[in-house]
């Protein structure tokens, strides 16, 4: 079986797969236009990050940092900083994940805003419900900063 026969038989095998066998993207009810204020947003960025498969270890924390006003929608920033402390080391590196609540001016207010995030120091654009977050993202940033730290401090 060449290449192109093993990429057609996996993508047959995974849309021939059973609704329970597929990978479901988790997601929430993201407020509707109408209806955000900079606190929901806040809420509901927490509550979808709630929907992330991280070990318990993984503490964080969301910011509100800043809206920008544009001639048909309003970007609402917020910064998630996650850390893993310990007793030993209570203050350790942090890994921030970036999302952008656009509200759009112009389309139906009772449609929902539309939300996008980036982990620090990647350019991958994500949209919740068609990510799976990994843990992997926020451990390679955080090893990361810990080599560059050893490098830097030598």
């Amino acid at each position: 079986m060449d290449l192109t026969a093993e990429s057609a038989q996996l993508v047959k095998t995974l849309l021939d797969a059973s609704p329970t066998e597929k990978l479901e993207m988790e997601n929430i009810h993201w407020a509707a236009c109408k209806d955000f204020t900079v606190e929901v947003g806040e809420k509901q960025i927490g509550a979808y990050i709630q929907t992330w498969e991280l070990p318990s270890c993984w503490l964080y924390s969301v910011d509100f940092l800043r809206s920008t006003e544009e001639e048909h929608r309003t970007f609402h920033h917020y910064q998630a900083r996650f850390s893993t402390p310990t007793p030993r080391k209570p203050i350790c590196v942090t890994a921030s994940v970036y999302f952008v609540v656009d509200v759009s001016k112009v389309k139906p207010q009772t449609l929902p805003v539309e939300v996008r995030f980036i982990v620090e120091s990647n350019r991958l654009v994500h949209t919740p419900g068609r990510t799976r977050f990994k843990e992997k993202w926020l451990t390679d940033v955080i090893e990361s900063k810990i080599s560059l730290r050893r490098v830097v401090d030598l």
